[in-house]
């Protein structure tokens, strides 16, 4: 007698059965179909009641035999532990999707910003048999949106192993203030006032096309210029629209123009001549890389480079979002921005 049957507690049985035989009995999990450029899906369900019309399509998908399972006590079936996993880890603004081939979805209900701890996925993800996927730390997601994906990788896994995850997560949460691990946090409608700067755009030598870039980007993401000035390249100009700009209460301030090293770009200088805190003036990352970001007694403000006009994804595109979502912007933030930063050169 073994020791389970000794104490009581049922041991996992699995059986293989040919399908011609398998008539009036549940399948023991999802069962898919491939179709190469096409499909790949699940084409008959966990639990589903087999009949004789089934048996061709079974074997049309290489499904000869089937499983007849009896969970043990101390195993969990592959959709358990991944819905259980799942359960764990939601926060704030996440959805679950049934399982699927022993898989579930978390899924954004909002457009926001992603928040999820690296180093714990690491730690669930060493405990081996299941897995968790997820989006960076800090993505800009939208509704609708995978944010994390946990799947159990055998059909039956030890019941032990979820529990081990779920010990992490309980760990996290209790020093984290009981915030669950992965959440989309909801992005803040700010009011911003936008300075451009450039003699050659003030004079009406060329048009402007930063503005409607940037405004752009704003608006899809519920936020809006409210007022929009012009100045010379000259840095008390500047400085005076900038603490003009402030003195209106705008949530946050953005000047385009004037980021290089040429001696006719005053922008940083007269950022910092305004009274802002420079958190960093360049990013490590390419395109973006002589972005400027502080804060004006707490209103962020933001010296935009010019690839921002023509290039899709810029350092402005990955501190906005954090921006409209409450975050303080550290150094810290700035430097972890290079690993993974480069988008073009």
């Amino acid at each position: 007698m073994s020791d389970n049957e000794a104490n009581g507690r049922q041991t996992t049985v699995m059986r293989e059965i040919p399908v011609e035989e398998a008539v009036g009995m549940r399948l023991a999990h999802d069962l898919t179909q491939i179709v190469p450029g096409q499909f790949k899906g699940r084409k008959y369900k966990r639990g589903h009641l087999i009949t004789e019309a089934d048996i061709p399509g079974l074997l049309d998908i290489g499904k000869a035999h089937i499983y007849t399972l009896a969970i043990g006590d101390n195993d969990l079936h592959e959709d358990d532990a991944a819905r259980r996993l799942a359960a764990a880890l939601q926060g704030e603004g996440i959805a679950l999707s049934e399982p699927h081939e022993g898989k579930v979805t978390l899924k954004a209900q909002l457009t926001g910003l992603a928040v999820i701890p690296p180093a714990l996925v690491e730690s669930i993800n060493r405990i081996g048999d299941i897995a968790l996927a997820t989006v960076r730390h800090h993505t800009l997601v939208r509704e609708g949106q995978p944010v994390a994906a946990t799947r159990a990788i055998p059909l039956v896994l030890p019941r032990e192993k979820v529990e081990a995850a779920e010990r992490l997560v309980e760990a996290y949460r209790l020093a984290n203030a009981d915030i669950a691990p992965i959440e989309v946090r909801p992005l803040k409608r700010l009011r911003v006032g936008l300075l451009t700067t450039g003699s050659e755009v003030y004079s009406g030598r060329i048009e402007d096309k930063f503005s409607p870039v940037v405004r752009a980007k704003l608006e899809a993401l519920g936020s809006e210029v409210v007022e929009q000035r012009f100045t010379p390249d000259d840095r008390q100009t500047i400085v005076n629209h900038i603490r003009s700009l402030f003195d209106n209460g705008y949530d946050m301030i953005l000047v385009t123009g004037g980021m290089s090293v040429d001696p006719d770009d005053r922008t940083p200088g007269a950022i910092r001549e305004a009274g802002a805190q420079i958190v960093s003036y360049g990013t490590p990352m390419l395109p973006g890389s002589m972005l400027l970001i502080g804060y004006l007694e707490g209103v962020p403000i933001m010296g935009l480079p010019g690839c921002v006009m023509h290039d899709p994804h810029t350092s402005f595109d990955v501190l906005l979002p954090r921006i409209l979502a409450g975050d303080i912007i550290t150094q810290e933030d700035i430097v972890t921005m290079g690993y993974g930063g480069l988008h073009g050169c």
